[in-house]
């Protein structure tokens, strides 16, 4: 890493850079959103394509149950990192294993988990707001570019790589089960482990992109992305590529433009709107292409 900061620092000693980015903190920012986009970019298609919109939303939500359980068991309050992962697994895993032992709606079975994080995390909030400042919970809910620390970056980069690895070998299997279960399993291919394996996916991804961009608005950059881009392609690939395009460069402007600008807003909430101007431009977009049409 000092590499990395010896050489933003010499461009900005050349002029290059603007001053910010003699800031280590700020580097490891825009570092971890140049891995956060990509991956929630390239997830989010999976979502729109699965129509799983609310499972983002009920995975992102209960990580501030997951916060608030290991800082009640006395991991550090800022990185209460074993309790994150175990109970964000656990929790998706719950939610598939219900939907593949129930008759409801996957929607409204979301709804009920969705409800249920929402319930135990302000429950708990009552006690851990005893041992810590309500600052931190902030930062968990929305973000914040003071707190991605070098395990995050270490985090995010074996996620991305794993991520990479998986979209190799099983990248044209997850796709098509995701459009076409039935076909999918004529293949032989394993469908339930697709979805389990999906659901493990977001809810690392989730926790991993909390500190960045919070829990309330993780989901927003799994979904509005790969919807914008939904609206222009052509193809899957163009799906593809264009989510990854929203949403990388909304991650890394929502981190560098209100920090360039000295703008009073935190990186979640920063990030998020950008990814709207991106769904307002490909709105704007398709409603031109279907005039000339």
């Amino acid at each position: 890493m000092d590499i990395i900061y010896q050489f933003f620092a010499h461009l900005v000693e050349q002029g290059l850079l603007p001053e910010m980015f003699e800031y280590e903190f700020l580097i490891n920012a825009l570092l971890a959103s140049m891995m956060i986009g990509p991956l929630l970019g390239l997830l989010g298609t999976l979502v729109v394509v699965k129509r799983l919109a609310f499972l983002s939303e009920a995975v992102g939500h209960s990580v501030l149950t997951g916060v608030s359980i290991g800082i009640l068991l006395g991991e550090p309050a800022t990185s209460p990192l074993i309790s994150l992962f175990s109970f964000s697994i656990l929790f998706a895993l719950l939610l598939q294993w219900v939907k593949g032992r129930s008759t409801i709606p996957y929607d409204a079975l979301i709804g009920v988990f969705l409800s249920f994080a929402l319930a135990a995390g302000a429950a708990l909030l009552l006690y851990v707001a005893k041992k810590v400042n309500a600052h931190l919970i902030e930062q968990v809910m929305f973000g914040s570019i003071l707190v991605a620390s070098h395990t995050d970056l270490i985090m995010l980069a074996s996620i991305c790589i794993m991520v990479a690895a998986m979209s190799y070998f099983y990248g044209n299997h997850a796709y098509l089960v995701a459009v076409s279960p039935e076909i999918a399993h004529s293949q032989r291919i394993k469908v339930k482990v697709h979805d389990y394996a999906f659901v493990i996916l977001i809810a690392l991804i989730t926790v991993a992109s909390v500190k960045i961009i919070g829990a309330v608005l993780v989901g927003a950059l799994l979904l509005i992305p790969a919807a914008s881009a939904r609206l222009v392609a052509q193809n899957l690939k163009q799906l593809l590529i264009l989510s990854v395009l929203f949403s990388s460069t909304a991650s890394v402007f929502g981190v560098l433009i209100p920090m360039y600008l000295q703008w009073p807003i935190s990186a979640g909430p920063a990030i998020t709107l950008f990814a709207c101007g991106w769904f307002l431009v490909s709105l704007a977009h398709r409603q031109t292409q279907k005039r000339i049409a």
